[in-house]
């Protein structure tokens, strides 16, 4: 079988994720990588052709390109790449805004080319597991639904970057760090169909042009309820992710630092699950990032690409109701 061809876009904390996971799948192979730092920078192998030059990378022979650029770069460059004949996959989040993600669609049908969306926590055997007790009713009626996400991002995380903290080019919390647990919510129970939200600056700098912390209220249109409570300005390091949900016939608690670890479970005529694999974090040296399971989102876009007969695990319709989920929570802003 032929390898499927890759090309990386910014080279940057997750785009390396990407280069490492790429390079240890025994299916495909990284072709090029375009990024604005000089090769001798780059920790890159002879047979990967490191582009300068954008238009360059876009005319190198690839299959797929990964996008792993800053926030606002992601529609304009996935829309590119879709025009150079090229299928994608987008780091979260997939746009800035509801308009270019289905501006993102529409370029991918016009060239019928595939949209491959970022959301690795799906992967997490905790969440695979959950997403089959929520698909097979085992917990009933669901009553109702609380998420914790609490971390930190400290001094260094944004002035180490020119766009981290811009309202602009990062959007906020809710696209930068929490959309992952958006996307948990949405896949377990749909689409929203009401919010309600409070947004706080629990810290004084001026770095930041968005909260750093809010309360959200989100009532999805099986009539689900969901309380969502988030900060990046816990002191330190990351305290939490968790997710409890209150059934009819049954409570779950899934917590730990990246919704990993099973913390409780009674759920009428079911037995307890035991999880043997260790899900490790994207660590970023002063602070760390949510589920590293990149490895097997390039196992789906390869079986994909490879003609397999497999869905995409993340496609561009959850990608772009993520996005629309987040901007209806953010019209909440003052």
């Amino acid at each position: 079988m032929n390898k499927v061809r890759f090309g990386i876009i910014g080279l940057g904390s997750i785009g390396s994720r990407h280069l490492k996971c790429i390079n240890e799948n025994d299916r495909s192979e990284l072709v090029a990588i375009f990024d604005i730092l000089q090769k001798k920078k780059l920790n890159i192998s002879n047979n990967t052709t490191i582009c300068h030059n954008y238009h360059d990378f876009l005319k190198c022979d690839t299959d797929v390109i990964n996008i792993c650029t800053p926030n606002y770069l992601h529609a304009d460059m996935a829309i590119d790449c879709l025009n150079a004949d090229k299928h994608i996959v987008i780091e979260k989040p997939m746009a800035l805004s509801s308009n270019s993600a289905q501006q993102i669609i529409k370029t991918a049908k016009k060239n019928n080319k595939l949209v491959f969306c970022v959301m690795q926590n799906r992967f997490s055997p905790t969440m695979v597991w959950l997403k089959e007790v929520v698909d097979q009713d085992l917990l009933g009626k669901i009553n109702m639904v609380s998420v914790n996400c609490f971390w930190n991002r400290n001094e260094d995380y944004y002035l180490k970057s020119n766009w981290h903290g811009s309202k602009l080019k990062d959007g906020g919390p809710l696209y930068t760090q929490f959309s992952h647990f958006i996307d948990i919510l949405y896949w377990l129970f749909g689409e929203v169909k009401s919010v309600k939200a409070e947004f706080f600056k629990l810290t004084n700098h001026n770095y930041i042009d968005f909260e750093d912390s809010g309360f959200l209220f989100l009532k999805f249109k099986n009539s689900i309820v969901t309380s969502l409570n988030y900060s990046t300005a816990v002191y330190n390091k990351n305290l939490e992710s968790s997710i409890t949900i209150l059934g009819s016939k049954g409570t779950v608690k899934i917590g730990g630092q990246y919704m990993d670890q099973l913390l409780y479970c009674d759920i009428n005529n079911h037995l307890t699950p035991t999880f043997d694999q260790h899900v490790q974090c994207n660590d970023y040296g002063s602070y760390k990032g949510s589920a590293f399971n990149h490895d097997k989102m390039i196992d789906n876009v390869v079986d994909v690409l490879s003609k397999k007969n497999i869905k995409i695990h993340t496609n561009s319709n959850d990608g772009l109701n993520v996005v629309k989920i987040i901007e209806k929570i953010y019209s909440f802003r003052k």
